[in-house]
């Protein structure tokens, strides 16, 4: 493939503006494909060309293939980048793309099929002797049979959609009185965020801790690890807060799970950049998956090693980007990404909406910022509520914990509510700190989201009337959006179904 000069962005939000930036400092233009609510963006104020390629709904724009493959060509684009979510890990769509004489920025259609649906890797893993969690990945969807299969392999069992990740279409069961529920319920959330209701069953591994490791496939073939990330604070089995290295690794650990990291990507013969996925609990491991794409958490590796994962991904693509065996990459110090999302925190994380205020985030040393959204930008309940990640480095783990806090103290963000104060909770809890946290750490410690004390709701009126105020002088957003700092707030559209799935 020779050197291209035009690309099209297939996503929206921050990483649709991470995206952006690389292709600027590549000197390529961009083509942003959106959908009708995008229209306020970041992105689109800042890329080169825009699309309109549907309506807000995800089926119609941005899980539209064809739309999206139509508005890359319409506007002379050679090469196509997915981002991560709606089509990043979707076959057809990397087939298709190439197709149509667009360069896929990401592993071929043949390794996404192997490696990113869930089902294909497990089999490929286990022909390897690779470490895996007991579970079922038949082919037989019936709902018969996965109910005798979760009986065989012993409650707790959770349900995974074979095609996705992020937390959609996981059902835990822990009764088999629920058992035909959740697996229901997984099969048609999956069917609804990835095309396919195919789903698989795990043990539940109720004391582990999710490890993943960075992988990295390039021109020639050669596929590379670039270390860990701790990605164990999750809720409802979406991440929270990552971290590379992850404090809960020895060094014979880090050595074993990435060996066998490099030998599941080079047996998909991948290219490009991925995530081999691990859960480790009692000093073992087990593969849990393989993400065929760009991780949210990306920026964390990006910041221990010195590498731009985005720019490796476009150059790759050109067959411009080969690793140097003399070069030795060594993690440095330590970093942290926090996601911040429109929510409020004190009714259990229902996302907020609302048009944004003033936004700031703290500039300092090591600190960075990806963000899709700004002042006079609306947020909707028609996608997921990450608005930004706050992402920082210092020389040690605790020293980036107490950087991560003061970040987040220091930032503004009027209109909307944000889980920031929860963020902060988390990262000054004693099970975070000693870097003991598992997967149920957010069950355990935080299952309510945060409760409102006296001087929150102190807090909550000050910034009303700092709000009201500010909308008064002309110089903010308009009055609806006060809804968003109102105490108790009921009426936003995503307390029923707000993922639309």
């Amino acid at each position: 493939m020779s050197k291209f000069t035009r690309v099209a962005i297939a996503n929206r939000g921050e990483v649709a503006v991470r995206i952006i930036k690389a292709c600027e400092e590549l000197g390529l233009e961009t083509v942003l494909l959106h959908s009708e609510a995008d229209v306020n963006s970041r992105a689109y104020r800042m890329a080169t060309h825009k699309v309109c390629i549907g309506p807000a709904p995800t089926a119609e724009s941005y899980l539209n293939i064809e739309a999206n493959i139509q508005g890359a060509l319409a506007m002379g684009a050679q090469a196509v980048h997915p981002g991560f979510g709606f089509l990043s890990e979707n076959a057809h769509f990397a087939q298709q793309c190439e197709q149509a004489g667009l360069t896929f920025i990401g592993p071929s259609a043949d390794a996404i099929r192997t490696l990113g649906d869930k089902v294909s890797c497990k089999a490929l893993a286990k022909k390897a002797g690779l470490p895996l969690v007991p579970g079922y990945e038949g082919e037989d969807q019936t709902l018969n049979t996965l109910m005798k299969e979760v009986e065989a392999i012993g409650l707790p069992v959770i349900v995974k959609a074979a095609a996705g990740g992020g937390g959609r279409g996981m059902k835990l069961i822990k009764q088999m009185s629920e058992a035909a529920e959740q697996i229901e319920s997984a099969q048609r959330e999956a069917k609804s965020a990835f095309g396919s209701e195919v789903v698989f069953l795990e043990k539940y591994l109720d004391r582990a801790k999710h490890i993943e490791f960075q992988i990295f496939g390039d021109s020639t073939g050669k596929v590379m690890h670039l270390f860990d990330r701790e990605c164990s604070v999750q809720r409802r089995h979406q991440k929270i807060i990552e971290e590379a290295t992850s404090p809960s690794l020895t060094e014979e650990l880090r050595r074993k799970m990435g060996e066998v990291a490099v030998t599941l990507g080079t047996l998909g013969k991948y290219k490009g950049a991925g995530t081999v996925e691990f859960l480790l609990q009692d000093g073992k491991f087990y593969l849990l998956e393989v993400n065929t794409r760009l991780q949210v958490e990306h920026p964390v590796t990006e910041e221990v090693l010195g590498v731009d994962l985005v720019k490796m991904q476009i150059l790759t693509a050109q067959n411009q980007f080969v690793w140097n065996d003399n070069e030795v990459r060594i993690p440095r110090g330590h970093s942290i990404e926090c996601r911040i999302y429109a929510e409020n925190s004190y009714m259990g994380g229902v996302p907020s909406t609302g048009l944004l205020g003033t936004v700031h985030w703290p500039e300092g040393p090591r600190r960075r910022y990806e963000f899709g959204f700004e002042k006079g930008d609306t947020i909707t309940s028609y996608y997921d509520p990450m608005i930004a990640k706050a992402i920082v480095w210092d020389e040690s783990r605790p020293r980036a914990i107490e950087k991560m806090i003061r970040v987040l103290k220091d930032a503004t963000v009027f209109g909307v509510h944000t889980n920031i104060p929860y963020l902060i909770e988390i990262l000054s809890h004693p099970e975070f700190v000693d870097g003991t946290m598992t997967t149920r750490f957010i069950e355990k410690n935080f299952a309510e989201g945060l409760k409102a004390t006296h001087n929150e709701d102190e807090r909550k009126k000050l910034s009303q009337d700092i709000y009201k105020k500010f909308i008064a002088s002309g110089a903010g957003a308009d009055a609806g959006s006060l809804n968003a700092l109102t105490p108790g707030q009921t009426n936003s559209p995503w307390l029923s179904h707000w993922r639309g799935i």
